[in-house]
């Protein structure tokens, strides 16, 4: 990214600056810039996207929404972004209600959707002049634009754009008002790897500038680069939330091998392990990789078994989500 510094910490203007129309957010200073409380969000043929979840979204902090396809995550996004009433609970964004109070959250929240939907014939440089002219505290084009690795492709329209360039038009558009709150929902799909770590270095400056970030992302990468705190949603419902290191420290390591190998006996095994079939594989799943394996490997030894394809796998951000994604229905409360 070009001139992070510049781009974060300029002015956002040459002109005077003028006051925001918005007041901060009850409760002073450490205020969240998100809360949501017992959210619901149904359709009119009756399905529930989201069943009921609660998180808050303090300054300066990313707070990453994981979950599979379906699992609620954009439908949260659109709530909090004011594009849409909860059919139950309460959304406050910066301290007031995103929908009825749109005009005071509105010139302080940043939003790159999965779809931005700009017009195909403006070129780059006119859609961010047109949506400069709708902010009060616009940053200057060419500089945001310039920290995007946009501003040598202002003449071309964006019909034009490859997908990754119209998502980082989509990123700088969100950025020319010197947002307090950014919602960023898959900001980096269609991104290069290169990109997509450039814009991680723009989200973390701007975090360290003191913006709220409310991030869902399919990157489990990228929820562990950038998310300070995180929620696992399934079928509408959180089912994990913390650090990144406590929700994997809820979850297990796991050594894998061929099920024609066998299991081993359950005196191989301590009580808090298990073993079980998964597929084509004997999975053993413990909070002890080490020790576990050690005494996996001495009992084939022992049995004169070959553990083909045998593989061990560190508890993870993975690991985590791999198993929350598959939690059952009937788990759920």
């Amino acid at each position: 990214m070009t001139n992070l510094d510049g781009l974060l910490h300029r002015p956002a203007s040459p002109r005077p600056a003028t006051p925001r129309p918005a007041t901060p957010p009850p409760g002073g200073p450490g205020a969240n810039a998100v809360d949501v409380t017992d959210l619901r969000r149904s359709f009119a043929s009756g399905a529930e996207a989201v069943r009921g979840i609660s998180f808050s979204v303090r300054p300066g902090e990313v707070f990453a929404l994981l979950g599979t396809n379906g699992a609620g995550k954009t439908s949260t996004v659109d709530v909090v972004a004011g594009l849409a009433r909860p059919s139950a609970g309460t959304v406050r964004v910066l301290g007031h209600d995103p929908v009825r109070e749109r005009r005071l959250v509105r010139p302080r929240t940043g939003v790159v959707l999965q779809s931005g939907g700009l017009p195909g014939e403006l070129t780059v440089a006119e859609a961010a002049r047109m949506w400069a002219g709708t902010l009060s505290r616009p940053r200057p084009v060419e500089e945001v634009l310039t920290a995007l690795d946009l501003l040598d492709r202002g003449p071309v329209a964006v019909k034009a754009l490859s997908g990754g360039e119209r998502r980082r038009l989509d990123l700088a558009l969100a950025l020319l008002g010197t947002p307090d709150l950014l919602l960023l929902d898959e900001p980096t799909t269609g991104l290069d790897a290169e990109s997509r770590r450039r814009v991680w270095d723009l989200v973390r400056a701007l975090v360290a500038g003191g913006t709220a970030v409310l991030l869902t992302t399919h990157h489990l990468e990228e929820a562990e680069e950038l998310a300070d705190r995180l929620a696992v949603l399934h079928r509408g419902r959180i089912v994990a939330e913390g650090t990144l290191e406590e929700v994997v420290a809820t979850h297990r390591a796991e050594i894998r091998w061929l099920a024609a190998a066998g299991s081993p006996p359950a005196a191989v095994l301590d009580g808090g392990e298990t073993s079980a079939l998964d597929g084509r594989h004997v999975v053993v799943r413990t909070s002890h990789l080490q020790r576990t394996a050690s005494r996996v490997l001495r009992w084939a030894d022992d049995a004169g078994v070959e553990l083909a394809e045998l593989r061990a796998t560190p508890a993870s951000l993975e690991t985590a989500f791999l198993a929350l994604a598959r939690t059952d229905q009937e788990v759920l409360p």
